[in-house]
């Protein structure tokens, strides 16, 4: 069934996601475009019924004020230009009340749009897509065993069956015990064509040295596709690659407003030689919108509501050049932190929770003399979609207790810290 769409075109705001977020809330699909969206990218777009221009703070790009294509003002759709900062449209209302009535009454009293977008809809017009897309041809997909990677193998899966090989590459960078958690699922439980690759070797060596994040997250999606490519030539008739792209690391990785937030591994660090062509079914939904789709694919609770992580993994925790050292210090300190939160009840009501060690020590007493180790830094946070969070208010006494386990069984470190920065002006992640 063909959802009807509304477009929100980007002049400039910072609340593109919020506003697409509200309308989708309605029941009604929407993307969020550049202002200088081209005649043959707009026509490509299906079942528009009506345009947001939405206006802001960053409507001056290079010196001129930008304002949408002659193809937006020429197609005849209804138009609401709303503006944060401009007079000449109208103004955002403050309270959410106030911005989803004007909203509503545009969506559906002006533009006549169904409210058809839900889940059901989504998986039956990705499954036609994959299949027209993929014809009898082999799909390769990246498969960490989180959310985003277990839903797209569902999703395809579901379209193709066994056309689909999942390649789990243990890249040195993942948590304690997960390979083998996702060996055991997948392959045993679920009986996926599953490939595992164990190269930490490869990666750490490629990493060594290096401590600029951006280089760190473009090095390993690289070598990502490095692997894959060389997978890919044990088959035969393998042309396309499943990703978990979702939308908030195409927002992160920057539009032509808005700066780069940061490179997202599967975003910004795909070499321009890839030997595939992408299948990216999950790249407009929102987190808690993958995970509805989840659960309309049938997949198991704790697979769907599981802790998000990077695709770089521990890469991004490891601050600055990883070593072997501080790479297994954030490892085991993590695995603490998950038993512990587990313990008190918060491993489901704790959005994010993870452990950072940065590349620096500092002085210390173990067993009554002078020692100079690392800190690890706690981060546990609360959010719907990833753009925004909030911190966990946590228990004093888990934080001693936590605190207590991580200076004593974990080799190295002397210092547990808690991180009270929300997002923004923080990241969820530290790299």
């Amino acid at each position: 069934m063909q959802q009807d769409m509304i477009v929100v075109l980007d002049l400039g705001s910072e609340q593109n996601t919020l506003i697409a977020r509200d309308v989708r809330a309605l029941g009604v699909y929407t993307e969020i475009h550049n202002f200088d969206i081209s005649a043959d990218e707009w026509k490509a777009l299906p079942n528009v019924k009506g345009v947001i221009l939405n206006g802001g703070p960053n409507r001056v790009v290079d010196g001129k004020e930008i304002d949408a294509s002659a193809a937006v003002y020429n197609s005849g759709l209804p138009l609401l230009y709303m503006d944060h900062k401009d007079k000449r449209g109208e103004t955002w209302p403050e309270t959410e009340t106030g911005r989803k009535k004007i909203l509503k009454k545009f969506v559906f009293d002006v533009c006549k749009a169904a409210p058809n977008w839900n889940m059901e809809n989504f998986i039956a017009d990705q499954v036609e897509q994959l299949r027209k897309t993929i014809g009898n041809k082999k799909v390769l997909l990246a498969l960490s065993g989180g959310v985003d990677s277990s839903v797209v193998a569902a999703l395809l899966i579901k379209a193709i069956g066994n056309q689909l090989t999942s390649v789990h590459v243990n890249h040195g960078l993942l948590r304690k015990g997960e390979a083998e958690q996702v060996v055991e699922v997948f392959q045993k439980q679920m009986h996926a064509n599953l490939v595992y690759v164990d190269a930490q070797e490869r990666f750490l060596s490629k990493l060594a040295g290096v401590a600029d994040p951006e280089r760190k997250r473009k090095i390993i999606g690289a070598e990502f596709i490095r692997v894959f490519e060389e997978e890919a030539r044990k088959l035969s008739g393998v042309e396309f690659l499943g990703q978990g792209t979702i939308y908030p690391d195409i927002v992160e990785s920057g539009t032509k407003t808005a700066k780069i937030v940061k490179s997202h591994h599967n975003v910004g660090g795909l070499p321009e030689d890839m030997q595939f062509t992408l299948v990216e079914p999950l790249k407009m939904l929102f987190k808690d919108e993958v995970r509805a789709c989840g659960v309309a694919l049938g997949l198991p609770e704790n697979m769907v509501y599981r802790q998000p992580f990077p695709g770089p993994g521990l890469g991004v925790r490891c601050l600055g050049a990883i070593t072997r050292e501080r790479l297994e210090a954030v490892r085991e300190s993590d695995a603490i932190l998950r038993e512990e939160f587990d313990k008190a009840g918060l491993a489901s009501k704790v959005w994010q929770y993870f452990t950072v060690v940065p590349d620096f020590k500092s002085v210390g007493v173990r067993d009554n003399a002078r020692c100079f180790e690392f800190p690890v830094i706690l981060r546990a946070v609360n959010t719907v979609d990833a753009m925004t969070a909030t911190i966990e208010e946590i228990d004093f006494k888990l934080l001693k207790k936590i605190t207590d386990r991580i200076t004593h069984e974990v080799k190295g470190v002397n210092r547990v810290l808690y991180d009270l920065t929300p997002k923004p002006v923080g990241t969820i992640e530290w790299e």
